[in-house]
């Protein structure tokens, strides 16, 4: 990097987070005094901050039930083992989504059946009708990657005419929703994560959402309840679980008290202006990238209420040598963008060729190979100002002309 372009390099941190707001603080300390790290006590006393947790998160989407467990991954995972996925067993999902969600499948010792995306990074529908009619599969671990919301009506449609039940990973969409109706209660069950970088942030943790009765008392004692189901406050009733505790074994994936603590806090009128304030970051990046030849952006329906903690874009048209000088030339002035073609996994992002784990021949996904190939993402701390996303999109924009030219 030459001496002008260091002088104009961005001093920003795009994973630079909001403090905790101070009750969580408090509420941490507390805990931190008095040891009770633990979300279950056998001595009755007040709720746990973890069964409160589930209890408000419940209330707020509306849901009958939540399982707070100390991961997305860990939530996914046993939310197909509660709808009664099996080894060997076929799961549809986006090939468009990071490690987590295949890693979930592998869990639970099921076999993905990865279904194509879009040129706006949502599920190829099309693709999902035709993979569910060949497959047989009878579940659909749907991805709302990176905060994309398809079409939930159409989804819907295709999964109840093909009989497969829909797991929703909500891990980028908490306060989202398709058309007034909130992601993670379209389908069995719906995932959250409370990891940092995400809408609410202890750190890490996972909140499994459901309407079914046996879904959440599976849920429940496969996260690690013991015979100490009963404190939770957003449960089943007894007979439910005694249905399922003599044939359900513990995995030990509970929440602590202190990741529920620190998240608390988070949710309700808070959530609801993070995701206003992230939009607007959106807005203005989206609005200064507008134009820019060889970017494209995705088109976004009315009826998408999507909650933008990151943006992404697609490199049209440039090779990928040409695409590797945008993201070398960003990261030289301080734009870190993380690139889904790149040939290695690199930090979080992956892509399904990198998933060997599961054996055989990549799967066949002719769009995703043109989609991805040009894929590239930023993070929106809402720590950004104007100024900022209007210098970041200054930065990406001269990398894509030097880019082009070259």
């Amino acid at each position: 990097m030459t001496d002008a372009s260091r002088a104009h390099a961005l001093s920003l941190d795009l994973t630079r987070q909001e403090p905790i707001p101070p009750a969580g603080v408090q509420a941490a300390l507390v805990l931190l005094g008095n040891g009770r790290l633990h979300r279950y006590g056998e001595t009755g006393g007040q709720p746990s901050e973890a069964s409160a947790l589930e209890a408000e998160f419940a209330a707020e989407l509306g849901a009958r039930y939540c399982v707070a467990m100390n991961s997305c991954g860990s939530a996914m995972f046993v939310a197909l083992k509660a709808a009664g996925v099996m080894p060997g067993d076929a799961v549809l999902s986006n090939c468009f989504t990071l490690a987590p969600v295949p890693g979930a499948i592998a869990h639970a010792g099921a076999r993905p059946v990865l279904v194509d995306v879009t040129d706006d990074f949502t599920i190829d529908l099309e693709d999902l009708d035709r993979k569910a009619a060949a497959s047989g599969a009878k579940t659909l671990l749907l991805s709302h990657m990176r905060g994309h919301v398809c079409d939930m009506a159409a989804l819907a449609a295709i999964c109840r005419r093909h009989s497969v039940q829909v797991l929703e990973d909500c891990a980028h969409t908490m306060g989202a929703a398709w058309d007034g109706r909130a992601t993670g209660t379209w389908g069995r069950a719906g995932c959250f994560s409370l990891q940092s970088y995400k809408h609410a942030n202890s750190g890490e943790g996972g909140l499994l959402v459901t309407d079914d009765d046996d879904v959440a008392a599976r849920a429940i004692l496969f996260s690690g309840s013991y015979m100490l189901y009963r404190s939770h406050l957003a449960r089943p009733t007894d007979e439910v679980f005694e249905r399922w505790k003599y044939l359900t074994p513990n995995f030990s994936l509970r929440m602590s008290n202190l990741a529920a603590a620190l998240a608390r806090p988070q949710l309700g009128a808070v959530l609801k202006d993070r995701c206003r304030r992230w939009n607007e970051r959106y807005a203005w990046l989206a609005g200064a990238l507008e134009g820019t030849p060889h970017l494209r952006l995705p088109h976004r329906p009315p009826q998408e209420q999507y909650v933008a903690s990151s943006l992404q874009f697609s490199l049209v048209d440039l090779s990928r040598q040409q695409i590797a000088v945008v993201i070398e030339r960003c990261a030289a002035r301080g734009v870190h963008v993380k690139w889904f073609g790149a040939d290695e996994p690199v930090g979080f992002t992956s892509a399904w060729s990198h998933w060997r784990f599961f054996g055989g021949e990549p799967q066949a996904l002719p769009r995703a190979e043109r989609v991805l190939a040009g894929l590239c993402d930023l993070r929106l701390p809402l720590t950004l100002t104007r100024q900022d996303c209007s210098d970041i999109a200054l930065v990406v924009r001269s990398a894509v002309g030097t880019a082009a030219g070259a």
